[in-house]
């Protein structure tokens, strides 16, 4: 059986490398897919909590499920947005877009 430790290490490296993902890269979908790993970290939080908690409870399992949906929707939304700022401007370089400066 492996230890919750080495769950939780795994966990906190993904988070890791999604946060750094996210914070360095450039480009908007290498952004979204850090936040996709973040989120992914978290769902396997919860479903190591669930399994080395208490057996009859699904509240872990019930979160990543719910985790998974909003991640599904971020995606998507995500992904229509970075879409619409490439028809318009021409590029997904978040430094370069200024949408809300006048």
């Amino acid at each position: 059986m492996i230890p919750l430790s080495w769950y939780l290490t795994f966990a906190a490296a993904l988070f890791s490398i999604g946060l750094f993902g996210a914070l360095s890269r450039r480009n908007m979908v290498a952004i979204l897919l850090g936040v996709e790993l973040m989120l992914n970290a978290v769902n396997v939080n919860l479903v190591a909590f669930w399994r080395y908690g208490d057996v009859a409870q699904m509240a872990g399992q019930v979160f990543a499920i719910i985790v998974f949906a909003v991640a599904a929707a971020e995606v998507a939304v995500g992904l229509a947005l970075v879409i619409s700022v490439y028809r318009r401007h021409n590029t997904v370089i978040a430094e370069e877009l200024d949408l809300m400066k006048w």
